[in-house]
């Protein structure tokens, strides 16, 4: 169990384990021979980026923002994709980047002086109609997608200047459902491949997960490179950079009865742990079982006022009591990024357990913080 100096509630980055993740990613890159880059939209926690960025080439941005925290925190590439650029956009952006993808063939001429102008690598986001992501949710590839311009749209369009595609279908997904969708490009786009200069697989290979083939990726994207050799590939994972390197310290504050036992700890689903609720999915707990499994089962709720702010139902060896710690595994990748100040309850606070063993508390939240989200 971690150290008591831990606060509660904290996310907790244990940086050996993220940097096995790292390690790992880097062999990738040297024998595929492709860039792999962080995608800030899964993980954006820029007090590791010195650690990252001994890896990883740089990173990838939803956002103005994104961006300007890959430039000033990382210093290395910079690529940037957003269904769509407001003008203010586009002129800060163009002094941030170095890789620009665009979602419609509409805002690509609209920007198309200004960002060649500034030596810019201009991108077209494809959409290969091939799925792959198990909720709907996250398919960028389901029927009516605003995301990325379709093969058919492309037919006798001016692609001058266009230096890449970029494609993004993929949600935690394997080695296989990226040799599926290399083989959809291929087909969908074959015509255009010839004339680029490089191919951004997006994210969603869980390339750090337990049972992934990592040898299958590799022989895929070689295979993929020697059938296109003029193709530089980039892939922008963010799940995979942050893959089960640290979790989420809650604290028991009460317990209450109504049809079983109710936990209420002092994070909350909704605020601290979204997509608890909105993919839905059940968050391991460490040390504890399925409903019933052991001898003590509980629900956990979260501490705002939201009626479903419950995250699941476990079971425990012992009894649980006001003051234990309940730690949620996994909960550094897509989870910090998502929190709110929402009731204005407390803010989980940031640490990283360095490779030492030693625990380094990063941030703290004050009530200053949520003052000035708001106005």
């Amino acid at each position: 169990m971690y150290s008591p100096d831990i606060p509660s509630p904290c996310f907790v980055c244990e940086e050996s384990k993220l940097e096995q993740n790292l390690q790992l990613m880097q062999r990738v890159q040297q024998q595929a021979g492709v860039d792999i880059i962080l995608a800030l939209k899964g993980f954006s926690m820029w007090s590791t980026f010195d650690l990252v960025g001994q890896y990883l080439q740089g990173c990838t941005a939803s956002s103005v923002w994104e961006a300007k925290l890959a430039r000033y925190e990382m210093d290395k590439e910079v690529h940037a994709y957003s269904p769509a650029y407001k003008q203010a956009d586009m002129d800060e952006l163009v002094q941030l980047v170095n890789h620009i993808s665009f979602n419609s063939l509409t805002q690509w001429q609209r920007y198309k002086d200004q960002v060649l102008s500034h030596n810019i690598s201009a991108g077209l986001r494809i959409n290969p109609e091939h799925r792959e992501a198990e909720t709907e949710l996250y398919d960028p590839s389901a029927p009516g997608s605003r995301l990325g311009v379709l093969a058919k749209d492309l037919e006798n369009a001016d692609l001058t200047d266009i230096e890449g595609f970029h494609v993004h279908n993929l949600c935690e997904c394997d080695s296989f459902a990226t040799e599926r969708t290399l083989l959809a490009v291929e087909k969908r786009f074959a015509k255009w491949l010839p004339n680029l200069k490089w191919l951004n697989l997006g994210g969603g290979h869980l390339m750090t997960s337990k049972g992934y083939d990592v040898e299958h990726l590799i022989t895929t994207l070689k295979a993929f490179k020697s059938r296109h050799p003029n193709l530089h590939i980039i892939m922008e994972p963010g799940s995979a950079v942050a893959w089960q390197v640290g979790t989420l310290v809650s604290e028991v504050v009460d317990i209450v009865q109504n049809d079983g036992k109710i936990a209420i700890l002092d994070i909350s689903a909704t605020g601290h742990m979204p997509d608890v609720l909105e993919m839905p999915y059940r968050p391991a707990v460490r040390h504890a079982g399925l409903p019933n499994e052991t001898a003590h089962t509980y629900k956990l709720g979260g501490n705002s006022c939201l009626a479903g702010d419950v995250i699941d139902t476990y079971s425990f060896q012992q009894p649980l009591k006001v003051g234990d710690r309940i730690v949620f595994e996994d909960m550094i990748h897509y989870t910090m990024v998502k929190t709110t100040f929402f009731n204005g309850v407390e803010h989980p606070s940031i640490g990283i357990i360095r490779k030492n063993g030693e625990f380094d508390l990063i941030k703290q939240f004050h009530f200053e913080d949520f003052k000035s989200k708001l106005s």
